[in-house]
Parts: structure tokens; sequence; C-alpha cells
């Protein structure tokens, strides 16, 4: 049997009220090392604790990264506007 592996991207926002976009097939996993592991991205390390804002599941990762890379693009006025309608 052929398991599923779905991949996420998110939004997270740092103790600083930035925001953060990312991709994982483990969203749990990353949370925690955004928070609290010496693997986490630099830039939440040095921001936490950070809040899960947004979510969107895809089946591959291309999908998700592709996803990441279009909000990654876009300004922080229209990341908040997004969440605002999507939280």
């Amino acid at each position: 049997m052929k398991t599923h592996v779905s991949h996420v991207t998110y939004i997270l926002e740092c103790a600083d009220k930035t925001l953060y976009v990312g991709c994982t097939n483990n969203l749990e996993k990353r949370l925690r090392e955004h928070n609290g592991a010496k693997s986490g991205a630099h830039y939440t390390k040095i921001r936490r604790p950070v809040i899960l804002k947004h979510s969107e599941k895809f089946r591959t990762l291309a999908k998700a990264r592709a996803r990441e890379a279009e909000i990654k693009s876009w300004t922080r006025e229209r990341k908040l506007a997004y969440l605002r309608t999507h939280s």
C-alpha cells in the first residue's frame, strides 16, 4: 500500500510581528523546530515564539514550494489582508 505524503505551505507570525513563510511535509515537527530546536530557521530562531497563522496542504512538494514562492512575493500588506480573510 502506497502512503500519501502531503506537503504544507504555512505562514507564521513571529514575536516581533514579522511574517515567515515556509513549506514542509511535517508541520507539527517543523513548528517545534521553529519554536525550540537548534535546527529551526535562523530567521525564526531569533524571533521566538512563533504562531501558526495559516496553512495549506498540497499533494506534491513542487506545488507547495510554488505556493510558498507566490506568497513570499507578496507585500506584507497583502499577506496581512490574506490572513484576515483566510484564518
